[in-house]
């Protein structure tokens, strides 16, 4: 390796933005120099001895293994999205869906329960009701916005509070920081996913989520080319969703892999300025309608209007006749 490397340790994010991480995290250049990173399409490893094998086998040395759960390309993919969500560490799956699965699998058992919100994706619902269902895993629905409703949900075999937000497809607000201040009352987890905004636009962990759920086929890739998605939190919960992963199977393929890292570089600066441009769409139709207003009751006289959201922000002057 070279000196010029950014290694995951290197990476802060009070030192480095968030669009250098997007192309730079994880990325440990080979003796090559190569500018992009390579996709190693291999199955399996070579070993200058048998006791190397043995000892990345059993676990007593770091290296790859079987490309299932050890694989270069896999492996830059899942430290630049934790150096992205501010996570330790990340898992990377097939799918979105896979995601899910492996996380409920690596966390929970037979009696345990979920509360998770009804204003999620429907393939989410038949995993939660049908299939985790048949583990004896039982989940209860509430409204997103609903606080109280979350509480009362809650009982002592609750082990995760589970809320997509934005919601998929209904774009429904939760309060991460809300939940998550639930789910540790109860010594429960909160998983988020957060596929529609990404870590450009909002990272759960930072607000008290535990899991960061990802199907990188929205907006990582952004560009509708990849399966794949990602589950990023702490490196002990990471390493019981890794176990199921490894064990399973549900693990990312390397050629979805080669489009979906790729396109983190644009769809982080696109999911910002797709927010900015909504942001002022919205500030010029609340101009617009002062303006109405205004006009309307024959008011001549300067309309102050506050910047959304933001007291901070200077005021918007809307001009009658």
């Amino acid at each position: 390796m070279h000196e010029d490397n950014l290694s995951r340790a290197d990476l802060s994010r009070d030192e480095l933005g968030l669009e250098t991480l997007a192309i730079r995290a994880g990325h440990l250049r080979g003796s090559e120099q190569e500018h992009g990173e390579p996709i190693y399409t291999t199955s399996s490893f070579v070993y200058g001895s048998a006791a190397e094998a043995a000892a990345k086998f059993g676990g007593d040395e770091a290296g790859n293994i079987y490309s299932r759960f050890t694989n270069p390309t896999v492996r830059f993919f899942e430290e630049r999205l934790a150096a992205m969500e501010g996570g330790e560490r990340c898992v990377a799956t097939s799918s979105g869906m896979a995601a899910i699965m492996s996380t409920v699998l690596a966390l929970l058992e037979s009696g345990d329960e979920i509360v998770a919100s009804r204003s999620i994706f429907g393939s989410s619902v038949s995993l939660f009701t049908k299939y985790f269902g048949k583990l004896g895993i039982t989940t209860r629905f509430v409204e997103l916005g609903d606080l109280d409703a979350w509480r009362e949900a809650i009982t002592p075999a609750t082990k995760l509070l589970f809320a997509e937000t934005p919601s998929n497809p209904l774009s429904e607000i939760g309060d991460i920081a809300a939940l998550a201040e639930i789910a540790h009352e109860h010594n429960a987890w909160l998983a988020i996913d957060n596929c529609f905004c990404t870590p450009a636009l909002q990272r759960p962990l930072t607000l008290g989520a535990d899991i960061v759920i990802h199907s990188a086929t929205k907006y990582l890739d952004g560009q509708g080319r990849t399966l794949g998605g990602a589950v990023v939190g702490s490196h002990a919960l990471m390493e019981e969703v890794f176990g199921v992963v490894r064990t399973c199977g549900p693990c990312l393929s390397l050629s979805m892999l080669g489009y979906s890292s790729r396109g983190w570089r644009r769809s982080t600066s696109a999911c910002r300025r797709t927010a900015r441009g909504h942001w002022i769409w919205r500030v010029g139709l609340k101009c617009i309608r002062a303006w109405s207003v205004c006009i309307t009751r024959g008011l001549k006289v300067i309309r102050s209007m506050p910047w959304p959201n933001s007291s901070k922000r200077p005021s918007v002057l809307c001009w009658a006749w």
